[in-house]
């Protein structure tokens, strides 16, 4: 079973071949602007967090489109390689964009980017300073904990209105996964350990996969906010002598 990191290459794997393929000639872009109309695509960056929700914007709002798109490529176009990439993103079951599993982390992504983008912008904005920043991590952070906890009901439900309005099946359809047998040890709970049973694919995908991304996200960030309190703890007082000097009398 392919890990998270995996798991998150091949979605943004997924997302940068969709580009790709539409901007590889000037029939595939006029197809995508006839039949895609009101957004563009945008080429995957590795290092800008606004590229990297821009690239999934598209897809989050326009996957109906964007694959009905994909099977006019797939059945019309005169290249046979476009017309072989354009169907395998259309429907694969391992690369394409009609897969529930595909939808479902296409809306935790585009949740997580969002609410991410939106907090470094306003970091690098020239006025920004030190306190401010950290009550926009902390907040951040806060967030996302929140998300991990109730986010994942709010994301398959948006996922699979988004299946239904593509015409596929709204949910997991692989066989259970059995959990790792490990040897009991003493005074634990024997339903801990007991090999009959069985994670459904969904709750794999949960814990696996969306879990995963979660709790690396909030290590990550209260890293980062933890940076700037002591950041502030050092040099705090230099922003509040900024401020002083810029009051007014009375103030």
């Amino acid at each position: 079973m392919a890990s998270p990191t995996e798991k998150a290459i091949s979605f943004f794997g997924t997302v940068q071949r969709v580009y790709n393929l539409f901007s590889s000639s000037t029939n595939n872009w006029e197809v995508y602007r006839e039949m895609v109309k009101g957004t563009t695509l945008k080429q995957l960056s590795q290092t800008r967090w606004e590229s990297r929700i821009a690239s999934v914007k598209p897809i989050r709002f326009q996957a109906v489109k964007i694959q009905e798109a994909l099977f006019y490529l797939a059945e019309n176009s005169d290249n046979l390689g476009h017309r072989s990439e354009a169907g395998c993103l259309a429907e694969s079951e391992t690369h394409g964009i009609g897969r529930f599993e595909f939808l479902f982390g296409m809306v935790i992504w585009y949740d997580l980017l969002y609410v991410v983008n939106t907090v470094s912008k306003s970091l690098q904005s020239e006025d920004m300073d030190l306190e401010a920043a950290i009550v926009q991590l902390g907040g951040l952070v806060d967030y996302l904990k929140g998300y991990r906890e109730t986010g994942f009901e709010k994301a398959k439900a948006e996922a699979m209105q988004i299946a239904i309005d593509m015409e596929i099946e709204p949910g997991f359809s692989s066989k259970p996964k059995r959990l790792i047998k490990r040897k009991k040890h003493f005074g634990e709970d024997a339903e801990k350990v007991d090999e009959s049973n069985q994670l459904s694919a969904e709750e794999s995908f949960r814990i696996d996969y969306f879990i995963n991304i979660m709790d690396q996200a909030i290590v990550s960030l209260g890293v980062r906010f933890e940076q700037f309190q002591r950041y502030e703890e050092i040099f705090g007082f230099l922003f509040g002598l900024k401020r002083l000097k810029s009051a007014k009398d009375d103030e």
